[in-house]
């Protein structure tokens, strides 16, 4: 197997830390607007006394056990899905940032199957829209009645003791941050899983260049996620940290960058890797 000797770095994913500090500081609010009749694109509680925006999770659940449709906040996670994809996630969403954070304390890491990404689908049909819809907000199962990022920036930030499932829950996910990469993204988050639905069509959007790959292995070691980028890339698992741009044969691009041409091979590359790329 060749190794990419002649790997460039995507020096942009360095600063993603800086970036998602720079959202964390944009959603917590720091001039005290309180904007909460408006949704934010990404996962974070209303009830944080530092929240900007109202959570469009929270939202789409309360509208669904009101029988009515919030038209405003699904137009607004469409336009910037069909834009962003699920770059929102691993590049501004705030409960994401944080199990980043957690992901750099050096713990046994295990990644999980690739299969298990789809109960965030299960998490938005039942808890985000049926069981709203059918029993009310009322009901334990109603999603932000079990909802981690809700027992943080709700009721732990006013000193309040959230219920003993929601608590039980956020120890779970919390305890998961130290073995896997960010549990509550790739295994139950309802947002995600919307824009992921978007991923295909969006934008802005990573592209794998055949041409380029010298079967070196590294957009598969990169990828924090598991699994070749070749099968998974901008895939319903794929939460865009762009990590694996650090492979030359990722790239992000935007829908205007598109071409059927492919690109050159570079011919700095040893005869017998160019040749093994084209194969």
């Amino acid at each position: 197997m060749a190794k990419n000797k002649s790997r460039k770095p995507a020096k942009f994913v360095r600063w993603r830390w800086l970036v998602q500090s720079g959202f964390l500081l944009a959603w917590l609010d720091p001039l005290a607007l309180r904007m909460h009749s408006l949704c934010g694109p990404v996962f974070h509680c209303y009830s944080c006394p530092f929240a900007m925006f109202a959570c469009p999770i929270g939202v789409i659940a309360n509208f669904s056990a009101l029988h009515t449709i919030p038209f405003a906040a699904l137009g607004m996670l469409v336009i910037l899905g069909a834009a962003f994809g699920s770059f929102i996630c691993g590049w501004a969403c705030p409960f994401g940032f944080l199990q980043d954070l957690i992901a750099k304390i050096p713990t046994p890491k295990f990644r999980l199957p690739l299969w298990t990404g789809h109960l965030r689908y299960v998490v938005l049909l039942a808890f985000v829209l049926v069981i709203p819809f059918l029993w009310g907000e009322k009901h334990p199962l109603f999603f932000c009645s079990l909802c981690p990022a809700g027992a943080i920036e709700g009721s732990l930030t006013h000193l309040i003791l959230p219920s003993m499932t929601k608590l039980a829950i956020l120890v779970l996910v919390v305890l998961a941050m130290f073995f896997t990469w960010r549990p509550w993204c790739t295994l139950f988050c309802p947002l995600g899983a919307i824009y992921s639905l978007l991923n295909h069509v969006s934008f802005l959007f990573l592209r794998f260049h055949r041409d380029r790959c010298i079967e070196c292995a590294d957009c598969r070691s990169l990828c924090v996620d598991g699994g070749p980028a070749e099968r998974r890339l901008d895939g319903l698992h794929c939460l865009r940290c762009a990590e694996c741009t650090n492979c030359r044969a990722v790239t992000v691009e935007t829908v205007l960058s598109l071409s059927d041409k492919k690109t050159p091979v570079d011919k700095s590359l040893p005869t017998d890797t160019i040749k093994a790329s084209q194969q």
